[in-house]
């Protein structure tokens, strides 16, 4: 039952127009109750945006591929209804070399050795067991530890079943690999340095980890599963960019009912008699609500918005000590012609492009940021997304886009006087890919992760709002005490990337959020 206080008021307020914040508003608002979406900003989709960052150049403004959204969640919110609209899919990738020709990552490519293409076509079967097997976690509200209600108990045997299934010598194996260093875990079946960074890529995107860090294989199985629920669609580039993701769930949400406010900034959550009862924007005006969902990142949403004062101290120390400092900027170029990247055909400009040449390279330039400096050869992750969307830049021109690592948050010299190096040190890594790349460049944008914070109101500008780490993961993540999507504070929630499942644009915290609020009742 909602509260009613001048008029302002709903069933439930959303904190954040984010892809999370929309998956939840959308389904609170098909369940019959009134939605209030608070955006800080002018846009939708909060890093899942589409923006302009030199005249008549528009670019993903974070994710740049879409491609861990399940695909029964997109049919669930009937996005091709609301205006979804792919630009490619099953796109490839391929791993940049600058002593050799690029090579195809995937099973079957030419290139590789007899023994590496045994062995990845044995390793991408073995790993998709181990993916599918652990996707149904994702969609599960994750258990209490320590507690003797049954429900918990049961998820708990559930979540021991889902191992035991996959057979006694896989289940031998991923207990064996689980927490390992995907060094360690690539060492062991691949001798093509080429092809052990390309793969040991994907455990290190978007974290503070280098490829011996402990426990990137689980950061690696966590996308590998978000993969495999994502459907038979692979990588996709959505048309206009992931701002097209964002604008088609908007629409879901207003066409379900909530209703949406942009530019409307929230500066505190209410609290009447020990829990949350609506909002306060930095304009003044309040509304109230039963249930108030936050899509923010935990440190943001506890420490700053609900306020330390109506915590308990030790849960204040553990959001405090979240770790959820961002080692990754975003790179766009306008260009005034499409880039050559030798040796690579055409038609593979379509998809993604890797510049990992080894996993000693990789941690190489990871070492660099455990001393707050940024990486002298950086690693890339790069799309030129105007390739299957040209109406993202003017006739003839194109846009590349780039995820670059590492770039730490707390940077010893500071990123007003470091970015211009960085950005130098990122155009020269490319350069040496595509010979001649600078003269086409007409504009460049470096998105460092205080950029992203102050841009995007994500704390430490961390994509995933806080480490996928054993200790902030699943039943413990983001904290202990809040990881079930309530909080210690009656009526607040959580739905965005800092709780279960993590981050990436995958839209299921907010699905599960919103399952726990409507299972709740507001409680």
């Amino acid at each position: 039952m909602n509260a009613v206080v001048g008029g302002h008021s709903f069933d439930a307020i959303v904190i954040g127009a984010g892809h999370n914040g929309l998956v939840c508003a959308t389904l609170l608002a098909r369940a019959g109750q009134s939605v209030l979406v608070l955006e800080a900003g002018e846009r939708v989709g909060g890093a899942a945006t589409t923006r302009e960052f030199a005249p008549g150049f528009r670019v993903s403004a974070g994710a740049h591929l879409l491609h861990l959204m399940p695909a029964e969640l997109q049919r669930e919110l009937a996005l091709e209804t609301h205006g979804l609209r792919l630009a490619g899919s099953g796109l490839p990738t391929t791993a940049l070399l600058a002593d050799a020709a690029p090579l195809a990552v995937e099973p079957g490519a030419s290139g590789w050795s007899a023994s590496d293409a045994a062995a990845l076509t044995d390793y991408r079967a073995r790993m998709g067991r181990y993916a599918r097997a652990l996707v149904p976690l994702f969609d599960r509200i994750p258990p209490r530890l320590g507690t003797p209600d049954w429900s918990d108990r049961l998820a708990l045997l559930r979540l021991a079943w889902t191992v035991r299934r996959l057979g006694r010598t896989d289940m031998r194996e991923l207990l064996r690999i689980g927490g390992m260093n995907v060094y360690d875990l690539l060492e062991e079946r691949f001798t093509s340095p080429a092809l052990q960074g390309a793969l040991a890529f994907d455990a290190i995107l978007g974290t503070n980890f280098g490829p011996r860090s402990p426990g990137t294989v689980l950061t690696l199985l966590y996308r590998l599963a978000a993969e495999a629920g994502s459907g038979a669609a692979g990588l996709t580039q959505p048309l206009d960019g992931l701002g097209g993701l964002s604008e088609a769930l908007a629409r879901a949400a207003t066409t379900a009912g909530a209703q949406l406010r942009l530019s409307a900034p929230v500066a505190r959550i209410l609290v009447a008699d020990d829990r949350a009862v609506g909002v306060e924007l930095e304009s003044g005006e309040r509304y109230t609500a039963a249930t108030v969902v936050s899509s923010a990142d935990p440190k943001t949403t506890f420490l700053r918005l609900l306020g330390a004062r109506h915590l308990d101290t030790g849960f204040v120390r553990r959001v405090d000590h979240l770790r959820a400092r961002g080692l990754a900027a975003k790179l766009h170029l306008a260009l005034d012609a499409a880039p050559r990247f030798e040796g690579l055909p055409p038609e593979r400009l379509s998809g993604r492009l890797l510049i990992a040449p080894s996993m000693q390279e990789i941690e190489h330039a990871y070492n660099h940021s455990k001393y707050g400096e940024f990486s002298d050869q950086p690693i890339m992750e790069i799309t030129v997304p105007t390739h299957l969307d040209p109406a993202l830049a003017p006739p003839g021109r194109h846009v590349l886009s780039a995820i670059v690592q590492y770039a730490p948050y707390g940077l010893r010299k500071g990123w007003e006087s470091g970015r211009a190096e960085f950005l130098e040190r990122a155009l020269a890594r490319l350069e040496r890919h595509a010979p001649g790349l600078r003269r086409s460049v007409i504009a460049a944008e470096l998105l460092t992760p205080v950029d992203l914070e102050r841009e995007f109101r994500m704390h430490g500008g961390h994509w995933h709002h806080g480490e996928l780490a054993f200790d902030q993961f699943l039943m413990v993540r983001p904290v202990p005490g809040a990881a079930q999507h309530r909080t210690p504070v009656p009526g607040l929630y959580l739905c965005g990337a800092g709780c279960h499942p993590g981050g990436g644009v995958m839209g299921i915290a907010g699905r599960n959020a919103a399952r726990q609020v409507l299972t709740a009742g507001g409680r």
